[in-house]
Order: structure tokens, then sequence, then C-alpha cells
């Protein structure tokens, strides 16, 4: 009977995915991230980075074409988000079309 309720807390921990907690999903958040949701949303939905996989020195080139336009950003800001978003926004990382 014990073997039977560990088999299904497992089974069940398996299947769950629970979130993590607000401090640890904090610690893990690319410090660009934070950059890019309070600039970048300003103008843009989150549409936009999911559509436009790019890698990082184009991603680069795209935050520099937004500077032409009017965008203020330190070069602090300007690499920060070019990691970011080519890391989590890159060419390679998307998804196969089905």
């Amino acid at each position: 009977m014990m073997r039977l309720v560990l088999f299904a807390v497992l089974l069940v921990a398996a299947f769950v995915d629970l979130p993590p907690s607000a401090a640890r999903a904090q610690e893990a958040a690319h410090p660009g991230r934070a950059i890019v949701l309070s600039k970048c949303f300003q103008c843009h939905t989150d549409a936009m980075f999911r559509d436009q996989r790019q890698d990082r020195r184009a991603w680069e080139a795209t935050i520099y074409r937004m500077i032409g336009r009017g965008a203020l950003w330190t070069p602090e800001e300007i690499k920060l988000m070019a990691d970011y978003l080519g890391a989590e926004y890159d060419q390679a990382a998307k998804p196969a079309p089905r």
C-alpha cells in the first residue's frame, strides 16, 4: 500500500509543472529582460519579439535603429537588451513549423 501511494505521488509530481517561487524567478531572470519590458513594450508587443527572431548582432542593430527613431538608452542598456534578446529570441531557437 505504501509503495502504491509513493508511486502515485511521484507520478503526479512528474506531470505537474509548479511555478517557481517569485524570489527564484527573479534571480533567474536575465537583467536585460527588465529593460526590454520597461523600454520596448512602450511601443511594441511581445509578438514582435517572438516573430522577429534574430541573433544578438541583429538585435543590437535593431536597437540602434530604434535609437535613430528617437529611443534613448545608455550603452549598458543596449548591451543588456541585445544580450537578452539574442539569448531569448534567436533564429536558431525558432520552433519548427507544424
